[in-house]
C-alpha cells in the first residue's frame, strides 16, 4: 500500500489538530521524510522501500495540491517493496544489512541553503549521497552527481541516512547508520551556485541536461568521520537514529538504537576546516531504542522517544559543555517514533 501525506491545521489555542485537506497518495511504500521548499511552493518526498523521490503542490492556505513529478533511481527496476522478513532495525547483522542493502533505499531528501536548487537524498542501500538539481517550476529532480557517504571499513556497510547543514558555516553532517558514524562534510556553495546557473541559462531541456551532465561536480567533500558509540562496542548490535544540531550550532547529537544512547559531539567553527567535530559525551536514554529526539525552544531540554520501551524521556542539556543529566520525568507513550515540540501561538 502506498504511504501517504496528509495536511492537519492547528487550532493555536488548543493545540488541537484536524485534517485540512484529504490524504494525498505518496506514490511508493514507506514514505518516511518530507522538505518544503524555502518558497513554501513545493514539498519533496522520498518512499524508503521504493525508493522513489516525489514532488507535490503547496496551494497558499497550506492544502496539498498537484502530485507534479516523481524519479525512481532504480529506473523502473523491479524490487521488494517490503522486508521479506521484519528485522529488528536496532541490529546491525548480516541478516539485516542484506535485506537493506539489497537495493538502493532513499531515506531523506535535504535542500542545500545557498539556493534551495540543490537535493540531497541519502541512499542507505548504496551508501551514496545521491546529489540532485531541483526545479522549482516543474518539481523535477535531475540528477547530477553521487558522492560516498564515508569510508568503508572491512565488510560494513555504511547507511546514510540523514543530512543536516550547519547555519554559520559550510558544513553538512551525514549520520551513516550500519557504520555508527558521523560524516563531515565541506559544503561548496560556488558549487551549487554554477550547478543552478548551468541550468537556467541553458535554452531547452535537452541543453539543460546535457549542461548538467558536463559539470557533474560534487558540492560536498567528506573531511572527517567519527564514531557515535564507543570503540568497543560491537558494530552489529547498533544503528543510529537521528542527527541534529542544537540549537546554539555548538554541537551535534545522534541517536543510537541499540546501544540505546545519545553521542553530542561538539563543533569547532575555527577548525580547518571549519566544523570539525570533537566529542563531549556518550549518555544513556533510560530506554530502548531512541529511534528521535528534539530539543525545547531554549536548547536546555532534550526530550528523547525510546520506541521499544514505550517511553519519553526527559533530559537537561548543559549549552556550556554538551554533556546531558535526566531530570527523573518519563512519559509513557506507546513506540513513538518522532517529537515535535510545540512553543503555542
Amino acid at each position: 500500500m502506498d504511504g501517504q501525506v496528509i495536511s492537519l491545521a492547528i487550532n493555536l489555542k488548543t493545540g488541537a489538530m484536524s485534517e485540512h485537506c484529504p490524504p494525498v497518495s505518496a506514490r511508493g511504500t514507506s514514505t518516511c521524510y518530507l522538505t518544503i521548499h524555502k518558497h513554501a511552493r513545493r514539498m519533496l518526498l522520498v518512499n524508503y522501500w521504493d525508493s522513489t523521490i516525489g514532488t507535490l503542490e503547496l496551494l497558499p492556505d497550506g492544502r496539498i495540491g498537484r502530485y507534479l513529478a516523481t524519479y525512481d533511481p532504480k529506473g523502473g527496476k523491479p524490487m521488494k517493496a517490503r522486508a521479506d522478513k521484519h528485522v529488528n532495525h536496532s541490529l546491525n547483522d548480516e541478516n539485516a544489512q542484506k535485506e537493506r542493502q539489497g537495493d538502493p533505499h532513499s531515506h531523506a531528501i535535504v535542500l542545500e541553503p545557498t539556493t534551495g536548487t540543490i537535493a540531497y537524498v541519502p541512499d542507505l542501500g548504496m551508501d551514496i549521497i545521491r546529489q540532485f538539481l531541483f526545479d522549482e517550476e516543474s518539481g523535477n529532480v535531475i540528477p547530477c552527481g553521487e558522492i560516498p557517504s564515508g569510508v568503508k571499513a572491512s565488510r560494513r556497510g555504511l547507511g546514510p541516512r540523514y543530512m543536516m547543514f550547519a547555519k554559520d558555516i559550510p558544513t553538512c553532517y551525514v549520520v551513516n547508520e550500519l557504520s555508527s558514524q558521523i560524516a563531515v562534510f565541506s559544503f561548496h556553495p560556488d558549487v551549487a551556485i554554477r550547478l543552478a546557473k548551468a541550468w537556467a541559462d541553458a535554452p531547452t531541456p535537452e541543453e539543460k541536461t546535457k549542461a548538467l551532465a558536463a559539470l557533474q561536480q560534487p558540492t560536498l567533500t567528506l573531511v572527517q568521520t567519527v564514531s557515535t558509540v564507543p570503540e568497543d562496542f560491537p558494530f552489529d548490535m547498533n544503528t543510529c537514529g537521528r542527527v541534529t544540531i542544537h540549537p546554539t550550532g555548538d554541537f551535534v547529537i545522534t541517536s543510537n538504537r541499540g546501544h540505546d544512547s545519545v553521542s553530542v559531539h561538539r563543533i569547532h567553527r575555527d577548525s580547518t576546516p571549519p566544523g570539525m567535530l570533537t566529542l563531549a559525551g556518550i549518555f544513556h536514554t533510560r530506554g530502548e531504542t531512541p529511534r528521535h529526539f528534539q530539543f525545547d525552544k531554549s536548547g536546555q531540554f532534550l526530550l528523547v522517544a525510546n520506541q521499544d520501551s514505550g517511553s519519553v524521556a526527559v533530559f537537561a542539556f548543559n549549552v556550556s559543555t554538551g554533556r546531558i543529566s535526566y531530570t527523573g520525568n518519563s512519559y509513557s507513550c506507546p513506540s513513538p517514533n518522532f517529537v515535535c515540540v510545540w512553543d503555542g501561538a
